[in-house]
């Protein structure tokens, strides 16, 4: 979910979740705003070699929603940031929305699971090669976890593929 995400977003022409997904009904952006760490994600270029992944989602006056991703990319070391857009697709107490970090061009973001006390989401783009696992900790109880993967197996996604990111380094963007 992070920089190269723009050229993801800029490829895809959908923004609708995979067929046989429901997005969670009764969503609540205010509730959903914050910082949020990557625990898992499917393997893409954009995001490849990442770690210290983490949202930020800031819903805006105007019914958008403010993202900002950023992450330690591993060969160079460097801290590296997008900032994006959101609007819901629909409804804003369904949780599909589309997201751009340039231009008109936009990518489904879909929160297909999430923990009533919104400590945990599980959210996917316009097809199942798209699947993040997110937290508002930078790790989750064991058995939160392997409740999550089993969910996201059930909807079709290879959780086998998963890559689980590290949270070792500390963001100097927020640094107390």
């Amino acid at each position: 979910m992070l920089l190269g995400v723009a050229a993801l977003l800029a490829g895809c022409a959908s923004s609708t979740p995979p067929a046989g997904m429901q997005v969670v009904n009764g969503f609540d952006v205010k509730r959903y705003q914050g910082r949020w760490y990557e625990i898992a994600r499917l393997d893409h270029w954009f995001e490849r070699d990442m770690t210290d992944v983490s949202a930020t989602y800031l819903p805006q006056s105007d019914g958008s929603v403010q993202v900002i991703n950023r992450g330690l990319r591993g060969p160079s070391g460097q801290w590296k940031e997008a900032i994006g857009k959101a609007l819901f697709t629909g409804p804003s107490d369904k949780a599909s929305l589309k997201v751009s970090f340039f231009g008109p061009f936009y990518g489904g973001y879909h929160v297909v699971a999430l923990d009533p006390n919104y400590r945990w989401a599980l959210v996917v783009g316009e097809d199942r090669s798209y699947a993040w696992i997110l937290a508002r900790e930078k790790s989750l109880p064991r058995e939160s976890l392997d409740a999550i993967v089993q969910r996201a197996q059930a909807l079709g996604i290879d959780t086998q593929a998963f890559i689980w990111v590290t949270h070792t380094n500390t963001d100097p963007a927020h640094q107390p």
